[in-house]
């Protein structure tokens, strides 16, 4: 069932206290037009929190016909109970060896720490990690990188290092779980359409699920500079509209 506002119309002005995040802007320019990306504040989401109870007070309120709800996929894994104490986290031989292999990357650890490298065994299988880690080395030799996390698969280039969260900092955070379906679900609950995204601040966007008829290149396209941030902006979704 739809939680669209029932008065909304084509003239429907944003609230004056709905503004771009700092050092963001709300516009940005595509070759089919202009469009907004509207941060979503929310309470800080725990794994007892309910995204769709979240998403129905604090997005629907804002939403229209047409919008694309995006939600971070850490949010999404957090309220899945996927953000991992780091002193939880029993490092394996396999981890001991490999994170060090791990490249240092601009915009975050990644799998370049113990309990995160851990957590990726943990996920895929230890045969596969050392799988992707032969095949990385191999494609540096010749000059070719992200051949680890084509090999790992996505579970284990979504997880984010223990200290990189600022709300979550003693956590080592997950993938989340079948974002696909998850996205799906906050459609059919909510009436809004829905991309569940991981994006940084250098330029990397991707659509990790989508509900049906959300266009993955333009949501990609449209958060490129990553609108909600990546510190404590309390802002973990946000709409996508055309202007």
């Amino acid at each position: 069932m739809s939680v669209y506002p029932a008065t909304l119309s084509p003239a429907y002005a944003l609230p004056k206290d709905v503004k771009a995040n700092p050092n963001r802007q709300l516009e940005i320019q595509l070759a089919d037009g202009q469009w907004l990306r509207i941060p979503v504040k929310t309470p800080v989401l725990t794994p007892q929190s309910d995204l769709c109870a979240a998403i129905t007070e604090c997005a629907a309120p804002l939403a229209r016909s047409g919008d694309v709800l995006f939600i971070s996929e850490k949010a999404v894994a957090v309220t899945q109970g996927r953000a991992i104490p780091e002193d939880q986290v029993k490092i394996g031989l396999t981890a001991r060896l490999l994170w060090r292999c791990v490249a240092k990357v601009p915009y975050g650890i990644g799998l370049r720490r113990p309990s995160s490298m851990q957590c990726a065994v943990n996920e895929c299988g230890a045969a596969r990690i050392w799988l992707a880690a032969i095949v990385g080395a191999a494609g540096k030799l010749i000059g070719r990188r992200g051949d680890f996390y084509r090999i790992a698969g996505p579970q284990a280039a979504t997880i984010d290092a223990a200290t990189t969260s600022p709300l979550q900092p003693d956590c080592v955070i997950m993938g989340p779980k079948d974002p696909e379906r998850v996205a799906r679900e906050i459609h059919g609950r909510t009436g809004i359409s829905c991309a569940i995204v991981d994006v940084n601040d250098i330029g990397g966007s991707w659509v990790l699920g989508a509900s049906f008829g959300v266009n993955r290149s333009l949501v990609e396209a449209a958060l490129k500079d990553n609108p909600l941030g990546q510190g404590e902006e309390c802002t973990p979704m946000g709409l996508l509209r055309k202007a």
